[in-house]
């Protein structure tokens, strides 16, 4: 074989060199498009994920309009996002649009059907418009999914929906699942005591705030709940301990000016 023969006779994968550079040149080419094909569709899923999160947040501010614009901007950028299908549910449910809500559930679920936070979502919303059964058992379904971190939130949020539906024993019994998942979760604390409260158990409601109290750092809920059970107790000695840390610790918070409220008005 000669020197040129040699020189020509061999590329990749076996084939001509000429012929063999031409396709490691395609896959080179190929490759680097695949690359670049996947790094644009991870931007336009950062850029719908931050506009779902700007959406959520203009959602609880009571700012429809824009919630709305981050949202539909948010779909276009991922319209197979499940985060969003689920944040367009709670924004067209917020908009009185039940049937678009329940549309864009059914959607999200359909996407990420073993979600915990789109199964969540869609609990609070079934709660929302009374239907406590299916809420109650979506949340307990979350709760149970290993992939949920927080699972006394869920349990937590079923004891909620069953105090809407007048269902105080069966609330009782998540707010307890919840707190023993997790004790020193303020909000079953004093969901858990505003129930015994409001039921005329005071015995068992002061004993679930001082509980939590003496073991855990205060909220204003539950030093506010304290003040109402101390002096539905009449004991005014613990209403005054209560009140003086609320106004010590929480100067500025609503249940503050509640309880300036109360002690304008104590009847």
């Amino acid at each position: 074989m000669s020197a040129r023969k040699a020189e020509v006779g061999g590329g990749a994968l076996g084939l001509p060199g000429a012929l063999g550079l031409i396709l490691a040149v395609a896959m080179a080419i190929a490759v680097t498009g695949c690359a670049s094909q996947q790094r644009a569709e991870k931007r336009k899923d950062d850029a719908s994920d931050y506009n779902t999160a700007l959406g959520i947040a203009y959602l609880r501010q009571g700012d429809i309009p824009l919630a709305k614009e981050k949202l539909d901007r948010a779909l276009k950028e991922n319209s197979s996002s499940a985060k969003v299908h689920s944040a367009r549910a709670m924004l067209f449910d917020r908009m009185g649009q039940p049937s678009q809500a329940e549309s864009e559930f059914q959607t999200a679920l359909h996407l990420a059907p073993n979600d915990p936070d789109v199964s969540n979502n869609y609990a609070v919303y079934l709660c929302q418009i009374g239907k406590a059964d299916e809420g109650v058992k979506r949340f307990e379904q979350t709760a149970r999914n290993a992939l949920y971190r927080t699972p006394w939130v869920a349990y937590s949020n079923a004891g909620v929906c069953l105090r809407s539906a007048k269902r105080n024993a069966d609330a009782a019994k998540n707010f307890k699942q919840a707190l023993q998942l997790r004790p020193n979760f303020a909000e079953a604390a004093y969901q858990l005591g505003d129930l015994e409260f409001g039921d005329g158990n005071l015995v068992d409601a002061r004993k679930q705030v001082d509980t939590y109290l003496n073991a855990f750092e205060e909220t204003p809920d539950l030093l506010l709940l304290g003040v109402r059970i101390a002096r539905a107790q009449n004991d005014r000695v613990a209403a005054v301990v209560y009140a003086r840390k609320l106004r010590l610790d929480f100067p500025n918070s609503d249940q503050m000016k509640a309880l300036a409220e109360i002690e304008h008005n104590p009847g």
